[in-house]
């Protein structure tokens, strides 16, 4: 495909859309779908060619439209109505409507306050575009990013936009975006990879799976214009299996660029050339690690190896190789398209741009939403998250998943960014956060979070193979009743001794809820161990035990 094109096929399909008096848009993501969208989705197209409205109205699937606890939701435009929890049986009513008064019992009342504090960058197209179709991207600018990249920038230039964008890695680490570009780009060797790390395996974390149903052009766009400016011709997506709808459409997304030449060889009738595949994962959390997913792609067990060398240097069958998680390649188009400099305009000194959250837990408005950097917590979990529900109060938020800490009510005043989390002693992680209220025990808590980390661990260093299942077993004493002060004190010391002496990021982060909540929740410790009570009410005491 040409440039001109580009921009001609954009505005015809643009044109053609916007023809259509109004257009109804029926969410398709993963979560929607599960509650039968896409039956909803075709009582409206019936209902549309019963009344021979086919040239009046467009019935269109879309990506995530963030408010999952409203699903399945459906957006008319160019009214801006949101409807909310709507079944088939709604389809006629919502179709008579058009062009008068809203449905008042569909429409969604959370709307304004939950979109109203977000500023969408990766999910600027989220249930907008339908995900399936290759010129609703285009409509929306896609691909821009990539011509502007080839036909305005050398490759140097772009990195140079992505660094002074201060774009830093989503995934957990919060590594400078452009400095891993600029090693892989200066690394010798003939060939060169580009990896989008899509094993998102977090418990509540689903950022990394909507953008791939939502918006797949868009993280393929980033990667290509990450392989024109490393120098590799080859990418590789590797998303676990458990995300079939996310394989799907990034299958039928990948067939459709690389049809309309905007993969694969000659890009824009340049000499960039750049090929992708996907690389299923069987699930393994480790996987998430760089090294492991490596050696994953390669055919071999995923397990991690010592760093350095660094994939920058000794990658996929020891060539470079570019690792970036789903987020931090879906913001690239936007950051070539508008500068670097519009994008470090947003968030805080050091974190810069937005993130992308999957708001869970004991909050009113669960879903996925997109925040700048710097948002207090408070304003994420009651402004746009609607608080806490059915008159409980707020205990604590866990950000990070297994590898976060759980954070108390004191500090909701905290700015989000990487620094101020690691102060609290958690992390940004790759975007889960869970709320949870007055009826959680954080020694519970910090034993769920264990136990995940226990089986997950691949058991190759034996820190984390065995620091682990000693540290799960301690609190499952304390939840029974039947530790001892000296358990505690052992507790505090395998924390040290697993965050320091693990060979991956696993075992390393593994104790962080633990010990954020021994920080923050000691006395639900003491009252376990101590009192023989649960001040929740959730452990089983073993009383009888330890009287005994």
């Amino acid at each position: 495909m040409r440039a001109d094109e580009l921009e001609q096929t954009a505005a015809e399909y643009h044109e053609d859309l916007e023809s259509h008096g109004h257009r109804v848009y029926v969410c398709m993501a993963a979560g929607c779908v599960s509650l039968q969208s896409d039956d909803l989705k075709d009582a409206l197209q019936e209902c549309v060619e019963e009344r021979g409205l086919e040239d009046q109205v467009a019935v269109k699937g879309s990506g995530c439209m963030g408010l999952c606890a409203e699903g399945p939701l459906v957006k008319v435009e160019p009214e801006g109505i949101l409807y909310g929890n709507v079944r088939p049986d709604d389809a006629e009513d919502i179709i008579d409507s058009l062009g008068k008064e809203p449905l008042e019992r569909l429409k969604v009342e959370a709307e304004e306050p939950f979109y109203q504090g977000q500023k969408r960058v990766v999910l600027e197209n989220a249930g907008k575009v339908d995900p399936e179709t290759l010129e609703d991207y285009l409509a929306a600018g896609g691909y821009g990013g990539l011509l502007k990249a080839i036909t305005e920038y050398n490759p140097r230039e772009v990195i140079d936009e992505i660094t002074q964008s201060g774009l830093r890695g989503r995934g957990g680490a919060g590594y400078p975006t452009g400095l891993k570009w600029s090693g892989v780009a200066n690394a010798l060797g003939d060939q060169k990879f580009v990896v989008c790390n899509a094993d998102e395996g977090d418990p509540g974390a689903f950022m990394d799976r909507s953008i791939l149903e939502s918006d797949p052009h868009r993280v393929l766009e980033g990667m290509a214009i990450a392989g024109y400016a490393v120098g590799a011709d080859r990418g590789f997506i590797y998303v676990r299996a458990e995300y079939p709808l996310a394989i799907k459409r990034l299958k039928r997304a990948i067939r459709q660029a690389e049809r309309a030449d905007l993969l694969g060889d000659r890009v824009f009738e340049s000499n960039f050339s750049f090929h992708i595949e996907i690389r299923l994962g069987a699930g393994a959390f480790v996987c998430g690690e760089e090294t492991s997913l490596m050696h994953s792609i390669e055919g071999q067990r995923g397990v991690p190896r010592p760093r350095p060398p660094y994939p920058a240097n000794y990658g996929l069958w020891g060539h470079p190789t570019c690792i970036n998680n789903v987020e931090s390649l879906a913001n690239v188009p936007s950051i070539v398209r508008n500068g670097g400099d519009w994008f470090s305009g947003i968030g805080t000194e050091s974190s810069k741009g937005t993130k992308v959250f999957a708001l869970a837990g004991s909050v009113q408005n669960t879903g996925l939403i997109e925040v700048p950097m710097g948002m207090t917590l408070r304003q994420i979990i009651f402004d746009i998250g609607g608080g806490v529900p059915e008159g409980h109060e707020f205990k604590a938020v866990q950000t990070g998943g297994p590898s976060g800490g759980c954070i108390p009510s004191e500090h909701l005043d905290m700015p989000v960014d990487y620094e101020s989390l690691k102060e609290l002693g958690s992390i940004m992680g790759s975007g889960g956060m869970i709320v949870m209220d007055d009826t959680a025990c954080m020694v519970d808590v910090a034993k769920f979070f264990m136990q995940f980390c226990k089986d997950e661990s691949c058991g190759k260093c034996t820190p984390c193979r065995v620091g682990t299942s000693h540290m799960f077993n301690i609190l499952d004493k304390i939840t029974k009743g039947t530790a001892t002060l000296d358990d505690l004190d052992m507790l505090e010391d395998l924390c040290d001794l697993v965050g320091n002496a693990s060979l991956c990021g696993l075992g390393q982060t593994a104790p962080n809820p633990v010990a954020s909540t021994l920080r923050y929740f000691r006395d639900e410790y003491m009252a376990h161990i101590k009192e023989k009570e649960c001040p929740a009410d959730v452990c089983k005491m073993n009383v009888e035990r330890v009287k005994s």
